[in-house]
């Protein structure tokens, strides 16, 4: 038998373009792709250039009838807002691939590059590849539009303290700068006696009064104003008042408690030191340590006030101290600090040096305190207390002086400080000197107290001080690890490398 080689597979012929003659794959238009392409035009009926609207204001693309969103440059929410402008063009064809073409960021120009596909004559499937080019609008949305009004509220939160010392604010500052609490208010005002914080919804009102209940010890009450209705819908616009009242103790005030206070406390004295403001009033009993926590609702049950003004306070040098060994505390008494030293000390005024008097008192700084040393209290051995429960006291339960805080130099603290905070933008006449002298002393009970600290954002200062060998002091300071960065984005330069 003889061996057949198998025949070669079959080659497709080919035709001749009914336009131009060229030879082409057999194709139900007996057309060439280019005959074809100038004959019918699949784009035709899709814009090439379309608008689109951007606030600058909150950076956010308007998603037509009414809606704002937010959307990062040749991100798929942005490329879905754009197709969604010519949706309804896009029905006749279908639509094979979309991506963004690169623009300038400043040039207000959005450029989509869309590839789409249609059956044309006889059948024949045709593809296309296009640009549809987006012109970018400045339009301020509503709620910015609000916003630069500043008269159009629909809440309010009135937060107040009657209390003559802004450190509580100052700290419930920076928490609602670290929460970002701020950023749906359209407008924040400083009275005399606190802020006023204005909002477009009743909503983010509400979040704010919830906030500060957690943050800090207070108490509220709400009130709404009838503006207008429409009886045919049955549709009510209200303005609605909130009015926070924060409980009028600072850090450092000396206080006096009701004596069933202080026995619910533990039995401890019923004069004592306030060392700390958080959602709690934290005290401390200068003669043993004790130390409590009494939250927002049991103090409006059992209210005290602050015996002295801040300007009250006197400065001390200590001419003798010895620390005590803690002592078995009775039965049924609260917890003890251990983060404070009980000890005695014999004290005198920097203003009666010329004089032998001398003040003997027990106190919670003998970690901090040695002979010589400068520390600021109260005297109440000279002054004249306006305090019902302190005027009912056995006179020899009153301690002659009550120390606060050891001093230091103030003009070294601010010289050395590397750090700094940020602030809320709000409405006020200014910083008058003893605004500025609360807010060197929030400053320096950042330094002191670790636990405050905690809770509030700390950032670098551009301020690099020069430091000598006689400017430690031993006062404290905060450490480099917790401080932020301080970051400021720049849209308006541009870095070419």
């Amino acid at each position: 038998m003889e061996y057949m080689p198998p025949s070669a597979a079959p080659t497709q012929g080919h035709i001749l373009c009914c336009e131009c003659g060229v030879p082409v794959p057999p194709n139900p238009a007996s057309m060439c792709v280019a005959c074809l392409r100038a004959r019918v035009d699949i784009t035709d009926g899709i814009p090439k250039q379309a608008s689109i609207h951007f606030c600058k204001q909150c950076s956010r693309y308007l998603q037509p009838p009414g809606t704002w969103i937010q959307c990062a440059l040749e991100s798929r929410e942005l490329l879905t807002l754009c197709l969604k402008k010519i949706k309804a063009s896009l029905n006749k064809v279908r639509l094979i691939d979309a991506g963004f073409v690169w623009t300038e960021p400043h040039s207000k120009r959005l450029k989509v590059k869309l590839t789409v596909q249609k059956e044309v004559m006889n059948g024949a499937i045709l593809q296309q590849v296009f640009v549809v080019e987006y012109v970018v609008h400045s339009q301020m949305c509503d709620d910015c539009h609000r916003v630069e009004a500043k008269d159009f509220w629909k809440a309010v939160v009135q937060v107040r303290q009657k209390t003559s010392h802004k450190k509580t604010f100052f700290y419930l500052e920076q928490l609602i700068l670290k929460h970002r609490l701020h950023q749906n208010t359209l407008r924040i005002k400083e009275i005399h006696d606190g802020l006023d914080f204005y909002y477009a919804s009743k909503q983010h009102a509400q979040k704010m009064v919830d906030f500060l209940h957690c943050t800090v010890p207070a108490r509220s009450k709400s009130s709404q104003r009838l503006i207008s209705h429409d009886i045919h819908s049955n549709v009510y616009n209200y303005k609605s008042t909130f009015s926070v009242e924060i409980v009028p103790i600072c850090k450092d005030n000396v206080v006096c408690l009701s004596p069933k206070l202080a026995q619910s406390l533990g039995n401890m004295s019923q004069i004592c030191v306030c060392i700390r403001v958080t959602s709690t009033i934290h005290l401390i009993d200068p003669n043993t340590l004790q130390i409590a926590d009494i939250d927002g609702n049991t103090y409006w049950r059992h209210p005290f006030n602050s015996l002295f003004h801040p300007k009250q306070l006197e400065e001390f040098i200590v001419m003798d101290i010895n620390r005590v060994q803690e002592r078995k505390l009775s039965a049924g008494a609260g917890m003890r600090s251990n983060k404070h030293t009980l000890a005695e000390a014999w004290v005198k005024k920097t203003s009666e040096m010329n004089t032998d008097h001398q003040y003997f008192c027990r106190t919670h700084l003998g970690h901090l305190l040695n002979p010589g040393d400068l520390v600021l209290g109260f005297d109440l051995a000279n002054c004249n207390l306006n305090d019902e429960f302190a005027n009912k006291m056995n006179p020899h339960d009153v301690p002659d002086v009550v120390l606060i805080k050891k001093s230091y130099d103030r003009s070294k603290r601010q010289h050395r400080r590397n750090w700094k905070l940020k602030e809320l933008e709000r409405d006020r006449e200014g910083m008058d000197t003893d605004d500025e002298r609360q807010y060197q002393d929030f400053l320096e009970d950042l330094e002191e107290d670790e636990a405050i600290r905690r809770n509030v954002n700390i950032y670098k200062s551009t301020h690099i001080p020069v430091e000598s060998d006689t400017d430690d002091d031993g006062a404290p300071r905060i450490s480099l690890a917790e401080m932020l960065e301080d970051l400021h984005i720049s849209q308006d330069a541009t870095d070419f490398t």
